[in-house]
């Protein structure tokens, strides 16, 4: 290894923070409430909801829209976004990055709001095929920001909270973070605004994966 490791677990959120699909995201939940019935969310209180499970997220986003409909909201916004996949990608520098820290032999998970199907999907192609050493899904485990997820993939490698860290988009992440005693790293080219990051105290703010990948070889 080029330098001791202050982090043996690396976790990464996966929407807005490695695969650029906020906007089209935020566009699917808008169509889906339209769909059955419910007022057009605003753009921000439909990105806010990014990284929450799906029915949660969409329940919060739609406020208006009964209980007895949540099914068919969520099977209208799978049906959006399942249009939309293939218009999604990983920002500009993900692989570069994710190769250079797996040289430097960090463990490096995804903990992530979608479901266990949509993830496993985008792992399997051939660009991040055993990128990833393990993962936990809203579906499977607790929603964001219940520290559930992490919890569960420390245990699964043995390793400590302080020597674990959480890098997300969203202060759900930031927040799961602070939740299971970890150290996080924001970055502000996702889904909320920066300006809630702060009180959750991220070690690092990032503006671009450039700027996340020279932190890293830095400081983790």
């Amino acid at each position: 290894m080029n330098r001791p490791r202050l982090f043996d677990l690396i976790c990464f959120d996966w929407d807005g923070t490695l695969f650029d699909s906020t906007a089209i995201i935020t566009r699917c939940i808008q169509q889906a409430v339209v769909d059955v019935g419910g007022a057009r969310p605003t753009d921000q209180a439909a990105s806010f909801v990014i990284g929450m499970a799906l029915v949660p997220a969409l329940a919060k986003a739609a406020p208006d829209v009964p209980p007895e409909k949540y099914p068919d909201l969520a099977a209208r916004y799978r049906h959006h976004y399942l249009r939309h996949q293939g218009d999604i990608s990983l920002f500009d520098g993900v692989l570069p990055m994710l190769a250079a820290l797996r040289g430097r032999h960090h463990w490096l998970t995804v903990a992530t709001g979608k479901s266990r199907r949509g993830l496993d999907d985008v792992l399997a192609t051939r660009q991040l095929r055993g990128v990833f050493d393990g993962s936990r899904t809203a579906d499977e485990t607790a929603g964001k920001p219940d520290p559930r997820m992490l919890g569960e993939l420390m245990r699964q490698f043995g390793a400590e909270p302080e020597r674990t860290l959480m890098i997300g988009d969203t202060t759900h992440d930031l927040q799961m973070a602070v939740n299971a005693g970890c150290a996080s790293v924001g970055v502000s080219y996702g889904a909320h605004e920066v300006a809630g990051f702060d009180a959750l105290g991220p070690h690092f703010i990032a503006h671009s994966v450039a700027e996340l990948h020279r932190w890293l070889e830095d400081h983790a």
